[in-house]
This record gives C-alpha cells, sequence and structure tokens, in this order.
C-alpha cells in the first residue's frame, strides 16, 4: 500500500511509519516540516509540507493522526480554537481533498480520543456507550463527523478513539515521570477515575488492523483491556520506578491552576476495546505493570 499520514512525526506516527516501511509498504507523511520526516520516520518515509505536493499518485489508505496536544495547557478561548483547527478544520480539508481526487483511497483511519465519552466514572464503556456531553465530547464528535463525511465518497471510514499511549520518549508518561521519580508523585482528587491506557506497539497493531480488514468501520477504542483507575496506575508507576506514590494533588488545587482543563485529569472513562478484540485483535499489553515496565525501559 501507500499511505498517506498527517501528523505522522508524532509518538504513533513516527512508530507507525517505521512498521509500515517494515512490511513494505510506501509512506508518505503530510508535515510543517518535511525535511524533518526521514530522520523521525525512517529513511524511506518521503515529508510533504501541502497535500498538493502529492499531485495524482495513488493513494491506498490514509491515517489521520494531526492534532496539536489537548493536556498541554490550559483551555483559553485561542488554545480552543487551536485544538479545533488542528483536528476539525484538518480533516475537513482532508475529506474535501480526497473527495475530489479522481482514484480514492480504501479506507480513511482517523483520529479521535476516549474523551468523546467525556465523564464516563465507573461504568464499563464499549463503543455503543452513550457520551457524557461535555467539552471533550463537542470536540471528538465534530472530529469524527468531518472524518466520516468521506464515506459518501465510497472510502471505508474507521475512527480511533484512543486512550491514554504509553510509550518511552514522550507523551504524558514523560511528563509524569520527573516527580514520581523523586518521590513526589499520588493520585490525583479522588484516584478513583479511570485512566484508559494502552501501550505504543498495541496502538501501532491497531491500526494496522484497521487498514488490512475491510469489514471494520466506524469508532473503536484504542485501549487496552484492563484499564485502571488513576490510584491504581500511580501506584504501579511508582512500583516500577521503586518510589513511593502517597503524596496527593487535591482536586481544587488543580481546578484552580488549570481551570476547565483540569477535568482531563479529574475525570475518565472505563474503555474497553470490545471492537477490537471482536475484529480479532490479540494485545501485546494487556496489564499495566508490563506496558510502563517497557515503556519506563526503553
Amino acid at each position: 500500500m501507500h499511505v498517506l499520514i498527517t501528523g505522522g512525526t508524532g509518538l504513533i506516527g513516527s512508530a507507525l511509519s517505521k512498521e509500515l516501511i517494515a512490511q513494505g509498504h510506501e509512506v508518505t507523511v503530510l508535515s510543517r516540516t518535511p525535511d524533518k520526516v526521514a530522520d523521525i520516520c525512517g529513511a524511506k518515509v518521503r515529508g510533504v509540507s501541502q497535500l498538493s505536493d502529492i499531485g495524482g499518485e495513488k493513494i491506498d489508505a490514509v491515517v489521520n493522526l494531526a492534532g496539536a496536544p489537548i493536556a498541554d495547557r490550559p483551555w483559553t478561548r485561542k488554545r480552543k480554537q487551536l485544538l479545533w483547527d488542528s483536528r476539525v478544520t484538518l480533516t475537513e480539508e482532508l475529506v474535501a481533498w480526497l473527495g475530489q481526487r479522481s482514484t480514492k483511497p480504501e479506507v480513511l483511519v482517523s483520529g479521535s480520543a476516549v474523551g468523546w465519552y467525556g465523564d464516563g466514572g465507573a461504568q464499563p464503556i464499549t463503543e455503543s456507550s452513550n457520551p457524557q456531553v461535555e467539552y471533550t465530547h463537542t470536540l471528538c464528535d465534530a472530529w469524527e463527523s468531518a472524518a466520516k463525511r468521506v464515506a459518501s465518497h465510497g472510502i471505508r471510514v474507521c475512527l480511533l478513539r484512543t486512550g491514554l499511549v504509553l510509550a518511552p520518549g514522550g507523551g504524558f508518561l514523560q511528563r509524569m515521570l520527573p516527580p514520581f521519580k523523586l518521590g513526589l508523585g499520588g493520585p490525583i482528587g479522588s484516584g478513583k477515575q479511570y485512566m484508559p491506557w494502552v501501550h505504543r506497539a498495541d496502538m501501532v497493531g491497531i491500526i494496522m488492523l484497521l487498514l488490512q480488514d475491510t469489514s471494520c468501520k466506524g469508532p473503536f477504542n484504542a485501549t487496552a483491556p484492563n484499564p485502571a483507575t488513576n490510584r491504581e496506575f500511580v501506584k504501579t508507576l511508582g512500583s516500577t520506578l521503586g518510589r513511593p506514590a502517597i503524596i496527593p494533588l487535591p482536586a481544587p488545587l488543580l481546578k484552580l491552576g488549570l481551570g476547565e482543563m483540569s477535568r482531563l485529569l479529574l475525570t475518565g472513562q472505563n474503555a474497553l476495546p470490545k471492537k477490537v478484540q471482536d475484529a480479532g485483535y490479540t494485545f501485546r499489553y494487556t496489564h499495566l505493570q508490563a506496558a510502563l515496565a517497557d515503556a519506563i525501559k526503553t
């Protein structure tokens, strides 16, 4: 296949690019810094700065992973606009471009997040569960809706409702490590909120499945089969590092510092990968301890 990836230099996209190349596929990455793509994604991966650079080349599949980080800074009006533009607007532009092409790809695998469900409490959540309407749902729903429009052009659509991705050298885990290594980590708020996680190796495996299995359509929870509560997560992380994890971060302090964005840390989803497992995917990392040990070790 010739696979086009947006957001291909990120934590997931760079690993996906390398896996695709290893399996003999051709990869093009849309990036604001195309000259850096080969260094990040592999020497055989081509970088382009705009979709028009692809010309009339045949694209067999598209993986849309672009999106500014949602947890890097408070959700000011300006930040929310960036989150919208980098997800919804970019996806709308991508879908419009795909619709104009004479030869269309077979499939679009497009990013979303478990935030689509909003605060799910402790109730197990599958792809058929209803959402709690709040900011993350509104953003993810618009993002998914933009992607789903490509189906009118005969293109199969899969939506990745991604959890917290565990990987070495980046992502939310790397931001958590410094205080935990100093023994200053601990539960956030009540600690009862769920943290649906997935190892990057399984994230790549899930995307490969969705690209290749023509029966896969619609939303998929890209999460490991055993989500952990925040209290369980920090305890396991502390144990993996050989450090205590008992210093709590009170909810009022978090709300004061982060405002609305604090809900990302104080709420969660007990999300289960039902459709992925029904499609036959076998997880490499089903338990948090092994996933954290690998992500931190490597």
